[in-house]
Order: structure tokens, then C-alpha cells, then sequence
């Protein structure tokens, strides 16, 4: 698929010598072809890490994809250079009047902290009340998922006794469910959270439904009954050295911190990560672009949101 995004915006080259087809504005404008619209709200503190590793997964299917980066005015993020925000990032007010088939949210490094003390929290629930109406369909991650399962359905996070960190297992509940179609039986996807939510709290909102689960991580992916919302509680996105790189980083700030699990090959830091979850979660956000974007968006993009 090819994914439009700003002509100079960094992660082009990386992605281009990966042999993805990155489309860039110019070229885009000179097809005859209405592109999806997908909205990233990035709260990750790696604003290019991230933006790459979406990319990345946005690129899996022949579906054009004009991709545009939301940030939030009421946190200033330290670990990325301003300029790199201005020129690619917008604000709530400068998009809240546009309709888009799709939006990510991202996780963010504020799981202990109470929803409602993140110094965010009412611009995000702002902008997720907006999806409503303005965006078909919203893939919630991690933080994110937990986020919104709180703001839509009243569902609690809890803490969990040690950070839940690795590669885990996962059974889907489902065979039918399009999100996981052509996966197998079980698949492995990374985790990386100190919260969690419970089983029992998603069945008992007739609303949600519980898609996929792991007998050590719980709670996997979830969605609403009218497939305008997935919420999935680990990060399908991650590349192979992203929990190295948080392992160390809090090994290094003195954290008691677990080696992640079935990552580090005989547990051993010293080795090379194991990746054995980049096909399943390509597949993950090209069905969801697919079957609960582009075969259910209006065909007029300023009709999203309208009843049908």
C-alpha cells in the first residue's frame, strides 16, 4: 500500500529502504483516487520511533493511506526537537472540523498515574468524544486501549505487581473475527505495561466484545459492537530492539525490573532479541484498515459520522 505523508517528513528514507512504497504529497495529487484519511494521535515520548513503526504497518495492503499526526497542546513533549512537531504535527483545533475513516492512538508512559491526573486527560477525552462523529473507525493501543475502555465504557485499570514486559501468547475467541483473519490459532505480540485491564469487566458490558486473550498477559483485544473502536492492550507495532532499549533504559535508572520474557534468546541480555511477531501484527492493522475501514467508510469522506 502506499502511504502518504509529508514529502520530508524523517521516517521516509528509513521506510524506503525497507522497500515500502512511500507516496509523497506531489506524487499523490496527481492520482485519481480518493485515500484513506487516518489520524495518529502520537503520545509516545519516541515521537519518530513510533511514527516509523506505524508506517511500517500502514504499508501492507494495495488501499492508498493519507496519514496525518495529531498532537496534544497541553503536554509539550522534551524528547523530540520542536521543529519536528511544528512541521508535521497539528493540533485538535486544526483538525477538529475535518471527518477521517481512521485513527490510532497511541500508548504513553503514564500508566500509574490515575486517568484523570494525566496532565492530558481532558484534552484526549476531548478528542475521543470528537471520534464519534468525526472518524469511522479508532485502533486504541495499550495505554491508549486502557484510556478509552475508561472514557467509553467505564472500565478500570488495575495495577499489576511488576511490570508486565515480553512476547506472549494469544488465543483468539473468535475464528470469524475479521480483525484476526488468516492469523493462526495462536500468535505471539509484545506487552510492555505496569496496568492491566480485567476479563470480567469487559464481558459484562454488552457493548464490548473480548476478541483475543493470554493466559499470562490477559486481556488482549477488544472491540465495540459496531466495529468503531479496537482496543488492544499490547504493542503489535513494536520493532525487535524496542523492549531491549526500555529494559535497559530502566535497568539503567535503578528500576526492579524483570528481563522481558521469551525475548532475549536463553534469557541471556547479551544475545540478539527473537522476532516472531512482525507477520501477525502487519496482518493486524491490514485487516483492520481493510475490513473495518475501507469496506465500511463512506465513500463521501464528510458523511462519516452521519447516520446511515
Amino acid at each position: 500500500m502506499p502511504i502518504k505523508i509529508p514529502n520530508s517528513l524523517p521516517s521516509t528514507q528509513i521506510l524506503e529502504s525497507e522497500n515500502i512504497f512511500v507516496m509523497t504529497e506531489y506524487r499523490a495529487l496527481h492520482q485519481d483516487i480518493r485515500p484513506l484519511r487516518v489520524l495518529i494521535l502520537n503520545l509516545m515520548p519516541t515521537k519518530i520511533v513510533t511514527e516509523t513503526q506505524l508506517l511500517r504497518k500502514l504499508s501492507n495492503s494495495p488501499l492508498q493511506v493519507e496519514v496525518e499526526f495529531l498532537q496534544t497542546i497541553s503536554h509539550k513533549p522534551k524528547n523530540v526537537d520542536p521543529q519536528h512537531m511544528k512541521s508535521f504535527y497539528r493540533a485538535f483545533d486544526e483538525v477538529k472540523t475535518k471527518h477521517y475513516d481512521g485513527m490510532i492512538i497511541t500508548g504513553a508512559p503514564v500508566e500509574n498515574l490515575p486517568f484523570e491526573d494525566v496532565n492530558y486527560w481532558k484534552e484526549l477525552c476531548d478528542i475521543m468524544e470528537w471520534t464519534k462523529t468525526n472518524v469511522f473507525s479508532t485502533f486504541h493501543i495499550c495505554w491508549g486501549a486502557q484510556a478509552a475502555l475508561y472514557y467509553h465504557c467505564g472500565i478500570k485499570k488495575y495495577p499489576m505487581e511488576k511490570k508486565l514486559s515480553g512476547i506472549y501468547n494469544h488465543k483468539i475467541l473468535n475464528t470469524n473475527s475479521r480483525l484476526f483473519r488468516d492469523f493462526d490459532d495462536e500468535f505471539y505480540m509484545p506487552h510492555s505495561r505496569y496496568t492491566e485491564v480485567r476479563e470480567k469487566d469487559i464481558l459484562a458490558v454488552p457493548e464490548l466484545e473480548l476478541m483475543a486473550t493470554s493466559d499470562e498477559a490477559g486481556v488482549f483485544a477488544v472491540k465495540t459492537a459496531d466495529n468503531r473502536r479496537i482496543f488492544v492492550t499490547g504493542h503489535p507495532e513494536y520493532d525487535k530492539e524496542t523492549l531491549a532499549l526500555e529494559y535497559f533504559r530502566d535497568v539503567k535508572k535503578g528500576l526492579d525490573i524483570d528481563i522481558p520474557k521469551n525475548y532475549f534468546p536463553d534469557n541471556d541480555t547479551t544475545k540478539t532479541p527473537r522476532m516472531y511477531w512482525r507477520a501477525h501484527a502487519g496482518l493486524m492493522y491490514t485487516n483492520w484498515l481493510n475490513y473495518f475501514v475501507y469496506q465500511s467508510t463512506p465513500y463521501d469522506i464528510d458523511d462519516v459520522g452521519k447516520p446511515s
